[in-house]
C-alpha cells in the first residue's frame, strides 16, 4: 500500500504567484530613479533629456553670456518630474552641472559634482543608521551620462579627469554628443579612438551585465550591438517635422532631415532602451551592490577605527613621572 501523504498528482501550492505579488507591491509603490547629465555648455544635454522623457524640465533656464559665464561656478541643479505610462510611476529626478567646463581655468572644477554624490549617500547612510526607515528617501545618483565634445579628437583631459574622479562613485555612460555634426565614418572612428583611450586611462565606465546562456539569439545580438554603440553617438530635438509624409521628431536642415529617432542616423533608440527598458534596474542594482556598498564599507571602517582609537586612549597606562620631576615650577621664583 502508497503511503497515505505520497501525492499521486502534481497539486499546485501557490508560491509561482510570487513574482505577480511582488510586481503589484512594486507598481504600487512607484519607481524613482536619478540621472545626472554633465559637460560642457552647448553640446545639447538639456535638449536631451527632456527628448528621453518627453517632458520639458528647463521650461524656465535663463542662458548665460560669455562674461557671466567666465565668473560663474559650477553648482548643482536638481529637476523633479513624475511620470506615469500604463499605470506605472516614475520619479524622476534629473541632476544638472550648469557652469561645469566653461571657466577660463577648469582645474578640479569637478568636485562639487563628487561631493554632491557622496553627499548623496552619506545622507543614505543616516537615515539607514536612524531608527525610522520606513520611508527613507533614494537621492542616490543612479547613473551619469557623461557628453562628449564632437568637436575633438576623442577625449580631452578635462573629459578623462572627471571620469577618472567619479568613476568608483557612479555609473558612467559616455555619450557622443551632437553626432549630426559627423559623418557616419567620423563617428565610427570616434567611437574607436574613445574607447580605447577609456581602457588606456584605466577608466570604469558602466559595464553591461553579460547575457545569460539561456536567452534567446536576438537579445544576445542586441545586447552585443549595445555594447559596441558606447559611446552613444546621439542627437535631441524638440520639435517636430515633416519627413517623407510622416511627422517625426528631427532637425531640419538646408539639405536634409535628420530624424532623432531613426537608428541608422543616431544612438538616441539604443541609449533611451538602454536607460529606461533594459538596464534601468541594474543601473539602481549597481549602486546599490557597488559604489554605495564601497561608501558604506569606508564609513563604517572609520568609524571603527576611531573607537578603537579613542578606547586606547582612554585605558592606556599612564607613564610613571621621573623622579625629581614631582614639583616641576616650585622653589624657581628667585635666586640668592
Amino acid at each position: 500500500p502508497s503511503a497515505p501523504f505520497l501525492l499521486t498528482y502534481k497539486e499546485y501550492v501557490g508560491f509561482a504567484t510570487l513574482p505577480n505579488q511582488v510586481h503589484r507591491k512594486s507598481v504600487k509603490k512607484g519607481f524613482d530613479f536619478t540621472l545626472m547629465v554633465a559637460g560642457e555648455s552647448g553640446l545639447g544635454k538639456s535638449t536631451l533629456v527632456n527628448s528621453l522623457f518627453l517632458t520639458d524640465l528647463y521650461k524656465d533656464r535663463r542662458l548665460l553670456n560669455a562674461e557671466e559665464r567666465i565668473t560663474q561656478t559650477v553648482e548643482i541643479t536638481k529637476h523633479t518630474v513624475d511620470i506615469e505610462e500604463k499605470g506605472v510611476k516614475l520619479k524622476l529626478t534629473i541632476v544638472d552641472t550648469p557652469g561645469f567646463g566653461d571657466a577660463v581655468n577648469n582645474t578640479e572644477c569637478w568636485k562639487p559634482v563628487a561631493d554632491y554624490i557622496d553627499q548623496q549617500f552619506e545622507q543614505y547612510f543616516r537615515d539607514e543608521s536612524g531608527l525610522n526607515r520606513k520611508n527613507i528617501q533614494d537621492n542616490r545618483v543612479h547613473c551619469c551620462l557623461y557628453f562628449i565634445s564632437p568637436f575633438g579628437h576623442g577625449l580631452r583631459p578635462l573629459d578623462v579627469e572627471f571620469m577618472k574622479a567619479l568613476h568608483e562613485k557612479v555609473n558612467i555612460v559616455p555619450v557622443l554628443a551632437k553626432a549630426d555634426t559627423l559623418t557616419p565614418m567620423e563617428v565610427r572612428r570616434k567611437k574607436i579612438k574613445i574607447r580605447e583611450e577609456i581602457e588606456q586611462y584605466g577608466i570604469k565606465i558602466y559595464q553591461f551585465p553579460d547575457c545569460d546562456s539561456d536567452e534567446d539569439e536576438d537579445f544576445k545580438q542586441q545586447d552585443q550591438e549595445l555594447k559596441d554603440s558606447i559611446p552613444f553617438a546621439v542627437i535631441g530635438s524638440n520639435t517636430v517635422v515633416e519627413a517623407k509624409g510622416k511627422r517625426v521628431r528631427g532637425r531640419l536642415y538646408p539639405w536634409g532631415i535628420v530624424e532623432v529617432e531613426n537608428q541608422s542616423h543616431c544612438d538616441f533608440i539604443k541609449l533611451r532602451n538602454m536607460l529606461v527598458r533594459t538596464h534601468m534596474q541594474d543601473l539602481k542594482d549597481v549602486t546599490r551592490e557597488t559604489h554605495y556598498e564601497n561608501y558604506r564599507a569606508h564609513c563604517i571602517q572609520s568609524m571603527t577605527r576611531m573607537v578603537v582609537k579613542e578606547r586606547n586612549r582612554k585605558y592606556a597606562p599612564r607613564r610613571p613621572r621621573p623622579i625629581g620631576q614631582h614639583q616641576t615650577g616650585q622653589g624657581r621664583t628667585g635666586r640668592t
